[in-house]
């Protein structure tokens, strides 16, 4: 695959694991924006890549000094496997770790090319080669297709919510776009106990969507302006916790001015290296509170990913409602043209 190409099925082959890596079987993973974003080459020029990331599977085999995995454990893969070293790790703070790994060991095509797997993951097959640190031990009874979607933009929106943005009981939320990582978020606020949540976006699709995890009140930011809106179904205050969960900076700068005075925004949208956002500097301080980045929801994997499959299991978190359809490997591609035109919050692909 080159900058910009439909995707195609190959034949790929896959070391044994050496030290401190593992080979899981895949059994389901979602198609994410961040694919597409690796298959336009906006991540890195590193092509062919093997595409996939959000995937949950069985390990089939362990290289030297595992531990924490075995063959059999069904799993969920993350892209932040901690070192436990560096200095954020030292500090008591994992899931901000700054020496995250990958398997050392590549993945090749059949003539010999080396693949760059999406994340350090590369899912979209039948087994993939990854650190062990890669892989989180969840409940074996959870559906992949579902468990899988909580290694990235589901984990990112819910943890945006109840990591980053610390939404307490009462609260009053508002988020900004509800695609995948936009309704996690909203899911989140609904699971930390928030009382006011509201959903804004510019497809009365998507908020359609936003009420079945947990939105109180919606906003068509094209029709009436958020900002009004949100402060309108919060008292004249502001929402407590702002999330812009699209990346773009007006957006941001209506999340800004949507919250309470000491309120909190979560940017987890993700935006481009060219974009700049301008603040008058007396707002920064007049309004307090918090301007909060969220990594992957501030997520620690061994501790999110188990906790969150137990509240799937116990009906309390809504993550079957994230699968828009699944489907075969062989129809990735057209899975990338539904997600650029909004049709579905998440395809995944069995196997």
């Amino acid at each position: 695959m080159a900058k910009g190409e439909p995707v195609t099925v190959e034949t790929i082959l896959i070391p044994d694991p050496g030290p401190g890596e593992a080979v899981v079987k895949v059994q389901a993973c979602g198609v994410c924006h961040t694919d597409l974003h690796y298959r336009e080459g906006g991540i890195s020029d590193d092509f062919p890549f093997l595409l996939g990331h959000e995937a949950a599977g069985i390990v089939e085999s362990v290289g030297d000094g595992v531990t924490d995995v075995a063959p059999g454990d069904f799993v969920i893969l993350n892209w932040r496997a901690v070192c436990g070293h560096c200095r954020s790790c030292a500090r008591g703070k994992p899931q901000y770790c700054f020496s995250t790994h990958n398997a050392t060991q590549n993945m090749t095509l059949a003539d010999g090319s080396e693949l760059s797997p999406a994340l350090g993951i590369g899912a979209f097959c039948e087994k993939t080669l990854v650190a062990a640190g890669q892989c989180t031990k969840v409940d074996p009874a959870a559906k992949p297709e579902a468990a899988g979607l909580l290694g990235c933009g589901v984990m990112a929106g819910l943890g945006a919510a109840m990591n980053t943005g610390e939404v307490g009981r009462g609260d009053s939320v508002a988020v900004f776009g509800c695609g995948g990582v936009g309704n996690a978020a909203l899911e989140g606020a609904r699971l930390a106990g928030a009382k006011t949540i509201i959903a804004v976006d510019i497809d009365d699709t998507k908020l359609g969507w936003a009420k079945e995890f947990g939105a109180t009140h919606t906003i068509n930011s094209t029709q009436e302006d958020p900002v009004e809106k949100i402060r309108e179904f919060t008292d004249g205050n502001g929402a407590d916790v702002t999330i812009d969960a699209i990346g773009l900076p007006e957006v941001y700068e209506q999340a800004f001015y949507a919250r309470d005075l000491a309120g909190t925004v979560v940017l987890v949208g993700v935006p481009n290296p060219t974009m700049t956002v301008e603040l008058p500097f007396i707002e920064l301080f007049g309004r307090g509170g918090s301007l909060k980045s969220s990594w992957y929801g501030d997520c620690l994997p061994s501790r999110d990913f188990p906790m969150l499959i137990d509240l799937y299991l116990q009906g309390r978190l809504n993550l079957d409602g994230f699968v828009s359809e699944t489907i075969a490997i062989d129809d990735v591609e057209e899975a990338f043209h539904k997600m650029e035109r909004g049709e579905v919050l998440r395809s995944v692909v069995v196997i």
